[in-house]
């Protein structure tokens, strides 16, 4: 029995080995072309090992789109969509879940329902709503319409239903707290692991989000995406620059990982054990 208990947990380390090989390979090689010239590519066998063409790389990312500007841009919209998205979501969800009003479930489907329409439909009348208001080539036409979203408050619905107990609502009217009060004291804690895993989704969400920004903004005001786009487009495609900007475009969102990824996670575990 023993044995058989370690012959499983070996094969458990060695699959997560795997997975998590075959997960970083791309991102390695990324890596390995955006140090060499345009013909890396093209070498058979490919190279392995990074080469010293990395800086030059950099710095013709630089000069060839205004990624400074687009990284600044992206990390304004990502984190300030994030945020919106978190605060409204759980206000949201605390509604939905916990207080009774008139309308209350058809609201929510009516949400939910918004869910099941394609984002590209609506593209055309937002980008006219957007010429109207004079945010074309800024970026209140990325935030804004972004501030919250159905999945979100689903989401925290679905969590608050189960992890908040009226009980301890009802306990806290009793000392005399205001619906704002319970939402501030009692609800925003036992919401935090689902708001911080909803803040991670909507962030990396919004940080590779292309379509609409393509459409409503500038070369001269890009966000990463739109940049990297820029770096591909040409007759002859220069792949070791265009890896380059996607490693630099890519190291922020592993960096907002490694920095809360442990606290998702233990979010997560957190409000398992309590659910």
């Amino acid at each position: 029995m023993p044995r058989t208990a370690g012959t499983a947990r070996t094969l458990t380390y060695l699959t997560l080995m795997a997975v998590a090989f075959f997960s970083a390979l791309p991102l390695y090689y990324s890596v390995v072309v955006a140090s060499r010239d345009n013909s890396a590519l093209a070498e058979v066998p490919p190279p392995l090992l990074p080469g010293g063409n990395l800086v030059a790389n950099i710095t013709r990312v630089f000069d060839t789109v205004p990624f400074a500007l687009a990284l600044l841009n992206s990390v304004l919209v990502a984190g300030s969509i994030a945020i919106s998205v978190m605060l409204f979501s759980t206000l949201a969800g605390f509604a939905f879940a916990k207080l009774r009003f008139r309308g209350s479930k058809a609201l929510l489907l009516l949400t939910v329902a918004t869910m099941m329409v394609p984002t590209q439909l609506g593209i055309i009348p937002l980008y006219l709503l957007m010429v109207k208001l004079e945010w074309t080539g800024s970026m209140y036409a990325l935030i804004v319409p972004a501030l919250t979203n159905a999945f979100g408050v689903f989401f925290m619905t679905q969590y608050l239903s189960r992890a908040l107990p009226t009980e301890l609502l009802e306990a806290g009217r009793v000392d005399g707290c205001s619906t704002w009060g319970l939402f501030w004291h009692v609800v925003i804690p036992v919401a935090r692991p689902a708001a911080a895993v909803l803040g991670m989704l909507t962030f990396m969400s919004a940080w590779n989000d292309y379509f609409w920004p393509l459409v409503v903004l500038t070369p001269e005001n890009p966000t990463v995406q739109v940049a990297l786009s820029t770096l591909a487009a040409g007759y002859v495609s220069d792949y070791a620059l265009s890896l380059t900007g996607t490693a630099l475009g890519t190291l922020p969102l592993v960096i907002v990982f490694a920095l809360l990824g442990k606290q998702v996670i233990g979010g997560i575990m957190q409000g398992a054990v309590k659910g």
